[in-house]
């Protein structure tokens, strides 16, 4: 083999590493989604209380990558991915082991760093390291693993809770994250570009709190009497947010370079990446407990109906990937996201004739839209910066797409808690949350749609003037 041949290989070798270990953390952070029921029981705790070891870990996800534009340009990717598996594997070691609800939750926040620094790490290879005529292929491989571990969560969690208990969810991980530190170890090298600036923790400590304030907030819908809670708690988010970006942008140390948004493709991609992941991870979390609380479903099959979507939306993404390398990504995107809004509709049409079948057959239908369009967006959106603001392009969209599954686990889990909360027909008041539920969804599939249309004329406009 030739040393082009050769370090070619090691590039794939390397993105293989990371990816595993990314899979395994996105699929992390919903195989927990089916054992809401159990936890809720046995921790004795709501299920607005619950949803925090998945809105959780989002949120330390979305904090963790932050940070990973200023640490890419600063520390070799090989050290980062190591750090990655330690947390993995610690906060694995602290969730299976855990006594009550908080030991759970902080071994899931530690678990989320690991998440948090490799989903980056594996776009800023691919961004850097791969040929331009490959970057959409491959950006689709990544996007596949972004969108089908977060499916295929449920699935996997149902069978291991139905068969052996919750904690084997994170024993059974533990031998996967091995190879990945094998790998990473042996094949990832890249040289940091360096920084102009240094790190900016204040910047970091506002986003974190406006963050935190935001999920927390959402959190208390579910509890009707806190409603002014969750009022203030936004207030003070836009206050720490407003203070995030004027030490980002003023101070002498920066978190972020947020001057690519100055470009109006950039901010509507940046829409269409949160809308499409906060319906992605929504939807996956809606469909599960939808079906245990109002169709009766046991936890393996409330996962299952996750699965054929899961698969087929899964192969699709690298096909869409490969549909814009060839011709544009207008085509794929304008697609997938009309899929997306149709599917979101028929949720609402047929919701009181809902059962496990036709769930499954709309969701295959969310998901092969969802993949057409989710990772086209990322990959259009970083030739549209120079080579300089990839990490940033890559940063900021992949700490977006988790906010947004956050806040929609969050908000979603919030609207089915407050109706059961208001009365004692538990069948009937999470058949009414959940109409709520997916009213929203489709709402932000119209709005995701119409953003992309807007977005792609202006690049025609633009491109051809």
């Amino acid at each position: 083999m030739t040393n082009t041949g050769e370090k070619k290989a090691n590039i794939y070798d390397a993105i293989v590493a990371l990816a595993l270990l990314t899979f395994i953390g996105i699929m992390n952070e919903t195989a927990m989604n089916v054992t809401y029921p159990e936890l809720a029981q046995t921790f004795h705790i709501t299920l607005d209380t619950t949803q925090w070891i998945t809105s959780g870990y989002l949120l330390m996800v979305t904090i963790v990558m932050g940070t990973t534009a200023y640490l890419l340009r600063q520390f070799p990717a090989r050290r980062l991915h190591l750090v990655a598996v330690m947390m993995f594997i610690v906060g694995s070691v602290i969730c299976a082991t855990a006594v009550n609800f908080p030991i759970l939750l902080t071994g899931r926040l530690i678990q989320a760093i690991a998440t948090g620094f490799s989903t980056p790490i594996l776009f800023h290879l691919i961004f850097t390291q791969i040929p331009t005529n490959e970057k959409g292929m491959m950006t689709g491989v990544a996007g596949m693993i972004i969108s089908f571990a977060p499916a295929l969560g449920p699935t996997y969690g149902g069978v291991v809770v139905e068969k052996l208990s919750w904690r084997m969810i994170f024993w059974i991980l533990l031998p996967f994250v091995f190879v990945s530190l094998y790998l990473g170890q042996k094949y990832i090298h890249n040289r940091p570009f360096g920084n102009d600036k240094p790190f900016s923790y204040s910047a970091l400590a506002c986003l974190a709190a406006a963050f935190i304030l935001i999920i927390g907030g959402i959190s208390t819908i579910g509890r009707s009497s806190n409603f002014l809670g969750c009022i203030l708690a936004v207030i003070l988010a836009v206050i720490f947010f407003a203070a995030f970006l004027y030490l980002n942008n003023h101070g002498k140390s920066q978190l972020l370079d947020l001057s690519i948004f100055r470009q109006v493709p950039i901010r509507l991609s940046n829409l269409t990446y949160f809308n499409l992941q906060f319906i992605n991870i929504g939807i996956s979390l809606v469909i599960p407990v939808y079906a245990q609380y109002a169709l009766g479903c046991g936890s393996m099959t409330a996962g299952l109906i996750l699965l054929p979507g899961s698969f087929i939306g899964a192969f699709i993404a690298p096909l869409g990937g490969r549909w814009a390398d060839q011709r544009r990504f207008a085509e794929p995107v304008v697609t997938g996201a009309s899929m997306v809004a149709v599917a979101s509709l028929f949720f609402i049409i047929i919701q009181r004739n809902l059962t496990p079948i036709l769930m499954t057959l709309l969701f295959i239908v969310l998901r092969v839209g969802f993949n057409l369009a989710f990772s086209t967006t990322i990959s259009n959106a970083s030739l549209i910066v120079s080579s300089h603001n990839s990490s940033d392009v890559n940063s900021v969209f992949n700490m977006v797409q988790q906010f947004a599954g956050s806040v929609g686990t969050g908000l979603l889990t919030a609207i089915i808690a407050l109706y059961q909360n208001r009365g004692s027909a538990l069948v009937k008041q999470t058949i009414i949350g959940g109409q709520i539920d997916y009213y929203l969804i489709l709402f932000l599939a119209i709005i995701t749609l119409m953003a992309v249309i807007i977005n792609f004329h202006w690049q025609a406009h633009h491109k051809s003037a």
